[in-house]
């Protein structure tokens, strides 16, 4: 397998060395076994289920300057994560008054709440090797600026997310505050991946041939997947521009735009039945300096129900952020 970038190359053996690096973090996942999935009628293991990573959401993306330069021990690890967990979990909620902005949700909203977390990586970053995510290009850092400076000029510069549009691959991937739970279905030739959030399904043909036309740009890329072994791998490219579209690493406004030859490379790899170590790949040459990777697990989880996510932005909070700015603009004028 390979990415179609000169500058990245994602061969068995970088795969390889790859998912040995990722599996030799873990504390909870420590060693692919011999376990074997059931082999559907079209030769596709059988990854059908609902999974989620809620257990990866005390893991911070970068990985702290005190493990920079050596690995931690197990009690370290579990000590820093824990650690974490419990502090988030402890925060009192003083209600709307007292925040600096508009507020926001009381603890047992979140996911995270009533979860246990899984120690598993002092980061979800795993490459490069010192957990800390490329510097963004000048072009990216500009497109950034723009977008914290430009943000409610109006409804096309707002980020993609809070427009109900697209989270994105991260997006929907990644460890939240909630609607961490995937559905994956299977047909033949087929992997569907439904994210409870911005209620969006990809659909992921598999042992399919070459991606469509490049003239033809999608929101979150065109999907190609094939199995080796109890590893699903997913490649995607054909990634529409998107300015304003949020990413791990850039908070608030300043969001890392989706730049057009971006790739994508997803891994499902079994540990056991109920374990899949997921990581994610992204070779943007123009939004980040080097391609970057993310780690860690999704656990099956059989209690876990989607609900419709009435993404509602539209309703209120277009129109008071859109008329809001106009008000900062006319004070600024006066």
């Amino acid at each position: 397998m390979s990415i179609n970038s000169d500058r990245f190359k994602m061969d068995p053996v970088k795969m390889a060395i790859m998912l040995a690096f990722t599996l030799g973090l873990g504390i909870t996942v420590s060693a692919q076994t011999d376990w074997t999935p059931n082999i559907l009628a079209d030769g596709q293991p059988d990854i059908t289920g609902m999974w989620n990573n809620v257990g990866a959401t005390a893991t911070p993306l970068e990985l702290p300057e005190q493990f920079q330069g050596r690995e931690p021990t197990a009690e370290e690890l579990t000590a820093f994560i824990q650690g974490r967990d419990q502090a988030r979990k402890a925060a009192t909620w003083t209600g709307f008054e007292n925040s600096r902005g508009v507020g926001a949700y009381e603890n047992y909203w979140f996911d995270w709440f009533w979860e246990d977390i899984v120690v598993d990586a002092p980061a979800l970053i795993v490459e490069p090797q010192n957990g800390r995510r490329p510097e963004m290009t000048e072009r990216g850092k500009a497109r950034a600026a723009y977008n914290a400076e430009h943000e409610h000029d109006s409804a096309a510069t707002v980020e993609s997310g809070d427009r109900c549009l697209s989270r994105g691959v991260f997006g929907m991937m990644m460890p939240t505050a909630y609607n961490n739970g995937k559905l994956i279905l299977q047909s033949p030739g087929y992997v569907m991946i439904h994210s409870e959030m911005i209620h969006n399904a990809r659909i992921i043909p598999i042992d399919a041939g070459p991606h469509v036309n490049d003239k033809i740009k999608l929101w979150e890329g065109d999907p190609r997947g094939h199995w080796e072994g109890n590893t699903l791998i997913i490649e995607s490219t054909n990634f529409k521009y998107v300015p304003n579209m949020r990413a791990p690493g850039t908070p608030g406004p300043r969001n890392a735009p989706q730049h057009e030859g971006r790739t994508m490379v997803e891994t499902f790899t079994f540990v056991d039945q109920d374990t899949l170590r997921y990581s994610l790949t992204v070779d943007d040459p123009e939004t980040y300096t080097a391609p970057w990777t993310v780690a860690f697990p999704y656990k099956r989880d059989n209690r876990y129900t989607q609900y419709e996510y009435a993404c509602h932005e539209g309703n209120y909070a277009m129109e008071s952020r859109l008329s809001g700015a106009r008000v900062q603009e006319q004070d600024r004028s006066n």
